[in-house]
């Protein structure tokens, strides 16, 4: 599939089939996911990859938060709890100098790639950010010094997708120049 295609046929998938995603599958997302660039190249994504039914139910049952409590996710048959391993010498030394926190945005990178190459292999995934860090962390066991900020719900989507979603034109979303002045390429 090529990217632009990949681009457009991407949705949030909140229905998914019974069926697993295959192995080859999975390592091949969990690959896209190494590719990806981080600050200082430091690598600092972690990654817990959960199929048993028995686990994501607990996670429904008792890590999802109040008022949008994402009961979907128990159909999914492949969830991934993306991790930061917050320790590393360039992520606390380049968030005190310039405040902006890089394990973020290199873990929203690799789980982006990982979206991206479910796409490209017909999976349909969900983000989750609607969670307790701290029961995800004692569900999966996951160290107090490792953070929790995203999972992926990922498998073979029920329902066929709407055809078009709704998208802001570029005029809205982008400026040339400076802040307010319309876009030109």
């Amino acid at each position: 599939m090529e990217f632009d295609r990949i681009l457009k046929s991407r949705r949030s998938t909140r229905s998914f089939d019974s069926g697993p995603v295959k192995e080859k599958d999975l390592i091949s997302i969990i690959e896209a996911a190494r590719l990806a660039p981080s600050a200082c190249n430091s690598q600092t994504w972690r990654f817990v990859t959960v199929t048993n039914r028995e686990i994501i139910k607990k996670i429904c049952s008792l890590a999802m938060r109040p008022v949008v409590p994402n009961r979907w996710l128990e159909q999914a048959p492949l969830v991934i709890v993306g991790c930061s391993q917050l320790d590393v010498i360039a992520n606390r030394i380049g968030s005190k100098v310039t405040g902006i926190e890089y394990y973020q945005i290199d873990l929203g990178i690799a789980m982006e790639h990982m979206v991206l190459k479910a796409t490209e292999l017909g999976l349909g995934t969900c983000w989750i950010g609607w969670f307790s860090e701290n029961k995800v962390k004692e569900i999966l066991k996951i160290p107090k010094r490792i953070k929790v900020s995203a999972m992926l719900a990922i498998g073979y989507a029920k329902d066929k997708p709407a055809k078009k979603r709704k998208r802001k034109s570029i005029d809205k979303i982008v400026f040339s120049e400076k802040w307010g002045q319309s876009f030109t390429p």
